[in-house]
Parts: C-alpha cells; sequence; structure tokens
C-alpha cells in the first residue's frame, strides 16, 4: 500500500452534540483535555482502546466517530 492513510475523525461533532466541552469528556475517558483537542485536530491517533472508550463515551459506533 502505496499511500499513506491518514485516520480521520468527527469526535468534535460528536461531542457538541452531547453538549460536552473537551474537558468533560477528557474526564470521563481518563485523558487530558489537551488529548481530546490533539485527537479533534488530527495531531495524535488513539490508540485502539482509547478509540473504544470514546465511542462508549459518546454512545457511537467505531466507523461513525473514526475513518480514512
Amino acid at each position: 500500500m502505496k499511500e499513506c492513510l491518514t485516520l480521520k475523525n468527527s469526535l468534535k461533532e460528536a461531542r457538541s452534540q452531547r453538549g460536552l466541552s473537551q474537558a468533560q469528556l477528557a474526564e470521563m475517558v481518563g485523558v487530558s483535555r489537551n488529548t481530546i483537542s490533539s485527537i479533534e485536530t488530527g495531531q495524535f491517533n488513539p490508540t485502539a482502546k482509547l478509540a473504544l472508550t470514546l465511542c462508549i463515551a459518546l454512545d457511537k459506533k467505531f466507523e461513525e466517530l473514526f475513518y480514512f
């Protein structure tokens, strides 16, 4: 596979729909607010465990939050 796949997300939109701040979501899943910000802006890709934890916290399927 020659092309580089970039993991994208709709975390910010899902978080906003639930009325949560970055800090509130971060506390729910046990990470820093900066980590949530970095994921939302694409600067950091979450581990599989964190990605699934975010899905559970936001009541979303993996493919609803993360895509290529």
